[in-house]
């Protein structure tokens, strides 16, 4: 489970098996039981959410949106 930062106690991070055939470009976020998962393209989106509420799911979209690019390069990094 490649981290590839962390902000405001929360990990921002893929898993090192995104499926076969593997899922486009997204990340995974996680603080304590509260997880997320955003799309990063064709715009930051979130896919899924469990135990945050719309104010930390807003402030997290903010953060992938602000970080797309690192997280972008670090999964092309990762997976190639």
């Amino acid at each position: 489970m490649p981290v590839v930062f962390r902000a405001q106690g929360y990990a921002f991070f893929f898993y090192s098996n995104e499926g076969n055939p593997r899922e486009p470009v997204h990340v995974h976020v996680r603080k304590g039981a509260a997880v997320a998962k955003f799309w990063l393209y064709p715009e930051v989106c979130l896919a899924e959410s469990y135990g945050l509420n719309s104010q930390e799911q807003g402030t997290l979209a903010g953060i992938v949106a602000e970080r797309r690019q690192e997280i972008e390069e670090a999964w092309h990094g990762f997976f190639s």
